[in-house]
């Protein structure tokens, strides 16, 4: 069973083009309502910033240096492997 998180009523203000296109979304039945087509679109922008975040994050990483620290705990950990 899936429990819907609480929405928060919001109001935004669209320019007259923006709002045509979502119509016609909504209207093609792409979308069952404005609110559903906004809420999936910002949603889809978040994620799209946080994933945008994590690879700059990573980029910063030392590649050699993390290869190294694999290694380190691979070698560690497999004396503790057993044998097959």
């Amino acid at each position: 069973m899936v429990i819907p998180m609480p929405r928060s009523k919001i109001a935004i203000s669209l320019d007259e083009r923006t709002l045509e296109r979502l119509d016609r979304l909504v209207t093609a039945r792409q979308f069952p309502s404005r609110s559903r087509a906004i809420e999936l679109a910002v949603a889809e922008k978040l994620e799209r910033l946080e994933h945008r975040r994590l690879a700059r994050e990573s980029a910063k990483l030392d590649p050699a240096n993390e290869k190294a620290l694999a290694e380190e705990g691979l070698s560690r950990d497999a004396a503790a492997w057993p044998t097959y």
